[in-house]
């Protein structure tokens, strides 16, 4: 078993080594110039149009959900145990500066996830089942003319679903959550495949109705416990952006050379984590969008953006109360013996001084996160194996995709996560070869509506 995960830790770093980091970073930094930052500039426009009533939502509009329920099922998928387990992860390994590095990548990231919720829109059509398709496999086939590279990311996105981020990883997370109040894991696979079921059958409209009303409580709790407990240590907060800064550029130089952490070993984890987290460059949550009411494509892809923004902040909280707390954690000692929810749960028990909050912060967070993180890849993975093979396919996926959430609890979270880290960045290649191939008329129509008259 242990050079069955060397040998899969090996492979995720070759993927997600510089080639790919490189290629992501390009994307998002082309479309940050040549969009003029609209990631800052236009980001109070974008949570306007989130907010405002859809004046889209019209029988002349396409689409089966309004913007926000669009959203929604994104950051349902997004928003996941990445934001709490993948932090956790990334900087017990990473050292502190690995948050630094999901800063930078989910800035410029929001760029990438603008031009794939605009490619979304401008590139779908109407399934076979009356229901919209669309997603990176939609406008790499109708944009690019490529399908051969198109069905190349749906196999991946289906891959992904099944086997990556949509399954075990956030099974396996609510298992350990539940496990630590005495729920046998038994238990736990029997209530998830039931729940999930009854929801990912309902289709895309029941989805958007339970991700609508569990994702915007669980962000307000989780911030919200996080913000509480920055302000009960506000006098650590310095020292803790100190050790982020410096650890990002000299990781050495706080916490010495015996963890063997390194800036490119920051870069990579912090990067790697932060795209497991937000999904800016694998155009997931373009297949959200996609089903979106509008016709107007440069509007879901700034709500579309917004995605990136809400995940980062929640990626920051986790991130910043495990510095906070890291002298009582131990988590860059080579001492440390827990990882994952059980070290960030441990966390934020140390920061607000007892146990038990901690505990029930990040499980209840992680059971909301994880559940919905679910139900939204399901759908993804489902408008994949359609793409693929058609509608009649999809109750043989939806079959399979529920046995690996059953089975999902019983397997080792950190082989888990790497084995969702390879299939992640397979995904990404053809979505990013679709990005720069179409790069020039998401700039051209983009700031054509910007010219518009109001």
């Amino acid at each position: 078993m242990e050079r069955m995960e060397s040998f899969i830790t090996i492979i995720s770093r070759t993927i997600w080594g510089i080639p790919l980091i490189s290629i992501l970073a390009f994307v998002s930094i082309y479309f940050s110039f040549k969009l003029n930052f609209l990631q800052f500039f236009r980001l109070k426009q974008a949570i306007k149009y989130l907010l405002e009533k859809n004046n889209d939502a019209s029988s002349k509009s396409m689409g089966d959900i309004s913007n926000f329920a669009s959203l929604c099922t994104a950051l349902s998928a997004t928003v996941g145990t990445g934001n709490i387990v993948g932090v956790a992860l990334a900087v017990s390994t990473g050292g502190p500066g690995a948050l630094f590095w999901m800063w930078i990548a989910a800035f410029f990231g929001m760029a990438a996830k603008y031009a794939e919720g605009f490619l979304a829109i401008k590139y779908r059509r109407i399934g076979a089942d009356g229901k919209i398709a669309g997603g990176p496999m939609y406008y790499i086939e109708m944009g690019l003319e490529n399908k051969i590279l198109a069905k190349f990311f749906a196999v991946f996105g289906m891959l992904v679903a099944l086997i990556g981020i949509g399954t075990w990883t956030q099974a396996n997370t609510i298992a350990t959550a539940l496990h630590s109040f005495g729920i046998p894991l038994w238990f736990t696979a029997i209530a998830l495949g039931i729940s999930v079921a009854t929801v990912t059958f309902g289709g895309i409209h029941r989805i958007a109705y339970v991700a609508e009303r569990i994702v915007p409580f669980m962000c307000i709790f989780y911030v919200g416990a996080a913000v509480l407990l920055l302000i009960i240590n506000a006098n650590m907060i310095p020292n803790a952006l100190y050790l982020i800064i410096v650890g990002a550029f000299y990781p050495q130089a706080i916490l010495g050379g015996s963890l063997g952490i390194s800036v490119l070993v920051a870069i990579q984890l912090g990067i790697s984590k932060g795209i497991f987290s937000h999904e800016s460059g694998l155009g997931s949550a373009a297949i959200a969008s996609a089903a979106a009411q509008t016709n107007s494509p440069a509007k879901q892809g700034l709500i579309a953006m917004t995605g990136a923004f809400f995940s980062i902040i929640i990626c920051t909280m986790t991130g910043v109360v495990l510095v906070i707390t890291s002298a009582k954690t131990g988590i860059f000692s080579s001492t440390c013996t827990i990882n994952g929810a059980l070290l960030t749960s441990h966390a934020f028990g140390i920061g607000f001084g007892i146990a038990e909050i901690g505990k029930y912060v990040v499980n209840i967070g992680i059971l909301f996160f994880a559940f919905t993180t679910i139900i939204g890849w399901n759908y993804y993975g489902e408008k994949c194996v359609q793409y693929l093979w058609g509608t009649k396919s999809i109750i043989i996926y939806n079959i399979v995709f529920l046995f690996f959430v059953i089975i999902g609890p019983f397997y080792k979270i950190n082989m888990i996560f790497t084995v969702a880290d390879i299939a992640t960045g397979l995904m990404a290649i053809p979505n990013l070869m679709g990005l720069i191939g179409l790069r020039k008329i998401v700039v051209r129509e983009t700031k054509a509506f910007f010219n518009m008259p109001k």
